[in-house]
């Protein structure tokens, strides 16, 4: 319903339970729902007009607005929030434990462990935001480039040999190291020359 709404901070309010802003826009002071660190860089521009990217959020008791100062911070919190058990205030505080790229990188590498960390994301439902986002955001783009963590996969003789392999195939050389790159996400150090290539090759056809 609503993409963006720019106006000049109004209120501010910062409690244990959440961070919310009102923005003023043509005599209405619209309320958000912020994120601890965008709720940060607003106080720092008072009298300021801002952009806040929104999501009207529906419930059954009632309505409301969450707010974000970048789009890709919005776009990443409509995914979480599509994940059963994910409500917009565990989205909001992924989102504050973690950059919006760092994030990704953690999903699509399967670091469930590293996402417990956001307070109240147990390691069932760590498990499931990777089960079900993985194949979601592997080809999500982001200001910042999501860092994937190296693997020895990565060094290997099967690796090298899949190169090859790829090669004599006809890909270029950029095309099978941006392959490559999403595949070590799917493959265990342990992996063959044969499962490199097999989950190269998917995703190139893609």
């Amino acid at each position: 319903m609503y993409d963006y709404i720019k106006g000049i901070p109004a209120g501010k309010n910062n409690s244990q339970k959440n961070c919310t802003v009102t923005i003023e826009n043509n005599g209405i002071g619209y309320l958000f729902d912020v994120s601890i660190r965008d709720f940060t860089e607003i106080s720092d521009l008072d009298g300021k007009e801002i952009k806040l990217y929104t999501v009207l959020l529906h419930r059954e008791d009632k309505m409301s607005l969450c707010g974000f100062l970048h789009r890709e911070d919005r776009d990443i919190f409509n995914i979480l929030t599509s994940v059963s058990g994910v409500g917009s205030r565990m989205a909001l505080t992924l989102l504050d434990e973690f950059p919006s790229a760092e994030l990704i990188g953690l999903v699509i590498q399967g670091d469930f462990k590293a996402l417990t960390c956001a307070k109240g994301v147990g390691p069932k439902l760590a498990q499931k935001i990777i089960l079900e986002l993985k194949d979601k955001l592997m080809n999500f783009k982001t200001n910042e480039p999501v860092v994937i963590e190296t693997s020895k996969l990565q060094d290997s003789q099967a690796v090298d040999d899949a190169k090859t392999v790829l090669v004599s195939l006809g890909y270029e050389r950029e095309e099978i190291k941006n392959a490559l790159s999403k595949a070590f996400a799917h493959l265990s150090e342990n992996a063959t020359a044969e499962d490199i290539l097999k989950e190269s090759l998917k995703i190139l056809s893609v």
